[in-house]
């Protein structure tokens, strides 16, 4: 069963990344290879495919870090963030239509729902640990990094609440600041609930 999910899972969340893909590329002025910089410039795109290759790894069962304690939590706390940020900050100011509203609900409300659903019933919850914790936060603290340095020399911020050029560096600041405490209030949350519920 767990297998045959993780399949069907995997197959959705690659549609819907190579089907973002194709729109960009559809309707982008810019060269190629700034396209697809910009493309895996969002965080979203990025956690997506985490999520397509977490969810191969458990069909194929692939060894090594996809199947320690931990890393499914890690992914759902990542992938349940691009939920509620695109919910709360960017529906309001984004209306895709036809298949551009297809793959945008897809990237952004049912694969979080789909990941949370194989975290309850799957992730080895009371294995997972508080000390873990700091390492999750690695990954939006550089991408971050990556994104204020790159945004610096090109002028371009994937988020409108991230756009040093818009907003200034301190509203910026203060926008990181409120993300990190959501990254690492969701965690301990994770861990928390998972301590509570142990092995499902």
């Amino acid at each position: 069963m767990k297998k045959n999910l993780a399949l069907i899972f995997a197959i959705i969340a690659w549609v819907a990344v190579i089907a973002q893909f194709y729109l960009m590329l559809e309707r982008s002025t810019n060269p190629f290879g700034e396209a697809i910089t910009r493309f895996f410039s969002y965080f979203t795109i990025l956690t997506n495919t985490l999520v397509a290759f977490y969810f191969l790894s458990q069909a194929f069962v692939f060894k090594g870090v996809w199947n320690r304690p931990g890393t499914l939590t890690a992914i759902t706390v990542y992938i349940i963030v691009v939920g509620v940020v695109y919910q709360i900050v960017l529906r309001p100011i984004w209306d895709p239509q036809g298949l551009a509203k297809l793959v945008d609900e897809l990237l952004h409300s049912v694969n979080p729902l789909l990941v949370l659903g194989f975290w309850w019933f799957y992730e080895e919850k009371s294995k997972v640990s508080w000390s873990q914790i700091p390492f999750w936060l690695m990954y939006p603290f550089f991408y971050l990094l990556y994104i204020l340095i790159r945004g610096h020399y090109s002028g371009f911020y994937p988020y409108p609440f991230v756009d040093v050029i818009e907003l200034g560096f301190p509203k910026v600041a203060l926008n990181s600041l409120v993300l990190f405490c959501v990254f690492s209030g969701l965690s301990a949350g994770m861990v928390f609930l998972g301590r509570k519920l142990g092995n499902t």
